[in-house]
């Protein structure tokens, strides 16, 4: 079974990180779960989504919410420095922050480790792991430039909340399968979320 950390940070955008767990978790995979306080306060802002507060209350919700297996899914808080994906040793398979702030963004780009989103990022990279970051921020500054090109250059895959259109999208469930499916392809987990190109 996969081993994926998915970390859901404090930029515009929480449907794409939580399309992406229920696919992670249909898919069968292992999921380690991360949020921010500032992930929470958009997920209720932008799709009137109360979290549970309490990590074990959190597995329960989702466990339901998303039809997951039992042990399929383990949720940290952002302090719990004793958690697998803190440690290079039993780290997971790939981390994906869906979406990344850009605080979160500068923080992993400079080896900030904060907090356990950012220090599960940094094993990542030191550990020579894949590590997917979906930059929701526009327009650019030269700073977000300099972060993004700087984690490219280490290996990491950087992906805009950009979806194509070639699919021709019905509606924005099928624009947020389109950016889905696009992390999916890099994790290596099957998906049918989307037409791709060249095929009719």
């Amino acid at each position: 079974m996969k081993r994926i950390t998915l970390a859901i940070t404090g930029a515009s955008g929480a449907q794409y990180g939580l399309r992406l767990l229920e696919v992670l978790l249909a898919a069968k995979v292992e999921v380690h779960f991360l949020i921010s306080d500032a992930a929470r306060q958009v997920m209720a802002l932008e799709m009137g989504v109360n979290l549970p507060s309490d990590d074990a209350d959190l597995v329960e919700y989702f466990t339901q919410q998303y039809q997951a297996g039992t042990e399929q899914i383990y949720v940290y808080g952002r302090k719990q420095w004793g958690a697998s994906v803190a440690s290079g040793s039993n780290a997971p398979d790939a981390m994906v922050i869906c979406p990344c702030s850009s605080g979160t963004l500068s923080a992993v780009a400079t080896g900030a480790s904060n907090n356990l989103i950012e220090r599960a990022a940094d094993v990542m990279l030191k550990e020579r792991k894949p590590l997917i970051i979906l930059h929701r921020e526009m327009p650019l500054s030269t700073i977000h430039l300099e972060h993004l090109l700087s984690l490219s250059k280490l290996g990491v895959v950087v992906m805009p909340a950009s979806p194509g259109f070639y699919h021709q999208p019905k509606n924005v469930e099928d624009m947020i399968d389109f950016v889905v499916a696009r992390i999916l392809d890099h994790l290596g987990v099957e998906q049918t979320l989307m037409m791709r190109w060249g095929q009719s």
